[in-house]
């Protein structure tokens, strides 16, 4: 099982630094158990060059069998888990500016399994988005990525969304069917005020272009529904990725589709350390539901990655 997962988790991040991360153990334990896998199986599975990590053809087709089958052998550990311990409680749960229907699907599919844990569901504002966490007021919040702060664990994460860009109708901007990156120049970003991390508050509202033209900075807001008021008040543009746009459609706001950014996502984020039944149980009910949206898009409710993470965040 563990070589297994090894190797899920390495098709995953194509990088074995990263994988031995994940999984908490060195780079040389992440070669030895594929190794060991590709010796049970007798073929080579990942390719590993000085430039690259990627799979073999065999290593694809295996990888395609085996994500499900790993899926569904969680869920059996994870309600026999669930019975054996009689998982209750109250789960305390953050979101940023809007609770989404990727995270509401999890919530959903988390009570059936579970019915005997309550869940109270927080806002958290753009101006603090890891503070909750750390002051104890959430067991877990569900944030834009990137989060590069030493005392959170980052995962699982939801998929990765384009990003839209909110302006008053009257803007400039507002009457054209999509923007590049380099259109954001000519005018100022609406961005969260502190004490939000500098870089994060950067990728929501980047201070230059991909050509390193000068982006304005806009007014500094503490939450989604200051920015988007200022926006509508033609003070700023407000940098939004697609969903949390469909769900905040206005009259007194435009959105239009810009293209040319690194994309956005968000994670579940909690305190390193802080290892409990209850966030283990969520974390994993998070990445089947998405492993579900992702094997049939239009039928499923999307939510995050799939399982190769799962006994990483329980560990």
């Amino acid at each position: 099982m563990r070589e297994l997962e090894c190797f899920l988790v390495l098709a995953e991040e194509l990088h074995f630094g990263r994988t031995a991360e994940r999984l908490y153990v060195s780079q040389s334990r992440v070669s030895q158990l594929l190794r060991s896998l590709e010796s049970r199986i007798g073929a080579r599975l990942v390719e590993r060059t000085s430039r690259r990590v990627a799979l073999t053809p065999l290593g694809s087709r295996f990888l395609e069998r085996l994500r499900p089958a790993y899926g569904l052998l969680g869920e059996a550990v994870d309600e026999a888990r669930a019975a054996a311990r009689c998982v209750a409680g109250r789960l305390r749960l953050g979101f940023l500016g809007s609770a989404s229907h990727l995270m509401t699907a999890a919530l959903g599919l988390f009570h059936a399994r579970h019915p005997r844990v309550e869940t109270d569901i927080v806002e958290i504002t753009m101006a603090d988005p890891f503070g909750p966490l750390r002051r104890g007021e959430v067991d877990a919040a569900v944030v834009l990525l990137p989060v590069a702060e030493p005392d959170l664990v980052v995962g699982p994460c939801f998929e990765e969304q384009p990003w839209t860009l909110a302006v008053s109708p009257r803007h400039p901007l507002a009457g054209r069917g999509t923007l590049d990156a380099e259109d954001l120049a000519d005018c100022p970003l609406i961005a969260a005020a502190p004490p939000a991390p500098g870089y994060w508050r950067d990728h929501q509202a980047p201070p230059r272009t991909p050509e390193g033209r000068t982006v304005a900075r806009g007014p500094a807001v503490a939450t989604l529904q200051e920015g988007l008021a200022n926006a509508a008040a033609g003070r700023g543009a407000m940098l939004l990725c697609r969903p949390t746009a469909e769900a905040h459609a206005r009259a007194d706001i435009v959105f239009v589709p810009v293209t040319g950014l690194p994309p956005s996502e968000l994670a579940m984020v909690r305190l390193r350390g802080s290892n409990s039944a209850l966030l283990d149980a969520f974390a994993r009910t998070v990445e089947s539901s998405v492993h579900s949206f992702r094997a049939h898009p239009f039928t499923a409710a999307p939510s995050a990655k799939p399982p190769p993470s799962r006994r990483a965040m329980s560990t």
